[in-house]
């Protein structure tokens, strides 16, 4: 009993002096520049950020570089604001004596990062591909890139392992280094290392593929019904016939309309005409849906069919779902989609 007591006297004046500092906290707000209209002429610097830097030390490089007033004041910002993960590593180019609000700002600014590479979530490979192109690189030097990855167990493709984000290079970079951080990203994502140690039913490569579907088939806020539906589908051995899959064989993006023709490819990335999943995954999805993938709503759904913008509507009646078909096509005419 007195151990319990002191234990817990111990626990009253940890709580307390924590609430001292945020006490303290509250009243003297961290040092910072107050936010104004940056000019064209202001000074700048080139503030080079290495992968896998935390954010306090983002901030310090920030106050060393007298970017902001403190590192503290950054810190606060950064922790609030959950876009500050999505600075990315490399060079930006950051204005002198600015908020950290400013700060973040220009940091997640794409036109302030020299030398930039953009994956965006669901890119496809070759996309990537044409990026280093338009970058300098070679057909040779970017073939020789990937060829020198080493890809995880089960993977024979890079397709699906390029982690969706800003790349920033240094001058002198060349496209193995490129290619090979957008894996070591993938690696290094907590989401990345869940699904390369999946060890149930389906196997990393499979998630992957289920996970770059779902980025392709619909907007964030159904991707757990959509994977949900995928799985449903693989379980009774039923055709996933996703149009995605044919959307990725042709090479086009934004089309809401499949022909029948389009159905007939033949290809093993065609849904339509051959069960299961494809080869390798559709493109590189993002963390949502790969989350989504990992973590499905429960649901008995078969079918979902967007029938108007930011209608999506899911079923387990094949009934249901062909009215609603109908519906999507008499929107479709009216010109809903475009």
């Amino acid at each position: 009993m007195k151990l319990a007591r002191v234990a817990g006297a111990l626990a009253f004046v940890v709580a307390l002096s924590f609430s001292l500092h945020m006490a303290r906290s509250n009243v003297a707000p961290a040092p910072d520049f107050p936010t104004r209209v940056i000019a064209a002429n202001d000074p700048e610097v080139i503030v080079d950020i290495a992968s896998g830097t935390s954010g306090s030390e983002v901030a310090a490089l920030l106050f060393k570089e007298k970017v902001i007033k403190s590192s503290s004041a950054y810190f606060r910002i950064a922790v609030a604001e959950k876009r500050s993960a999505k600075v990315s590593p490399g060079a930006h180019r950051l204005t002198l004596t600015i908020s950290a609000a400013q700060a973040l700002d220009q940091l997640l600014d794409p036109t302030r990062i020299p030398n930039l590479i953009k994956v965006f979530e669901g890119a496809w490979k070759s996309e990537i591909v044409d990026s280093l192109r338009i970058y300098g690189f070679t057909e040779k030097e970017i073939a020789s890139a990937f060829k020198a990855l080493v890809l995880p167990a089960g993977f024979d493709s890079a397709e699906g392992l390029l982690f969706p984000a800003q790349y920033s290079f240094a001058s002198g970079t060349n496209a193995t280094q490129m290619v090979q951080a957008m894996l070591d990203r993938f690696k290094s994502e907590r989401i990345g290392r869940e699904i390369l140690s999946a060890s149930g039913k389906y196997s990393a490569v499979e998630l992957l593929t289920i996970a770059s579907i779902v980025q392709s088939e619909g907007d964030t806020k159904d991707f757990d019904k959509i994977a949900r539906v995928i799985l449903n589908r693989l379980k009774i051995s039923m055709p996933l016939q996703m149009d995605s899959t044919v959307h990725y064989i042709k090479k086009i993006r934004g089309e809401i309309f499949l022909s029948t023709s389009s159905t007939l490819i033949k290809s093993p990335y065609n849904t339509y005409k051959h069960y299961g999943l494809p080869p390798t995954p559709i493109g590189n999805p993002g963390v949502d849906a790969m989350s989504a993938t990992l973590n499905p709503v429960p649901g008995d759904w078969l079918y979902f069919i967007t029938v108007a913008p930011g209608d999506t509507r899911f079923t387990a009646s094949n009934d249901e779902f062909v009215t609603w078909k109908f519906l999507y096509e008499k929107n479709r005419k009216a010109g809903a989609f475009k």
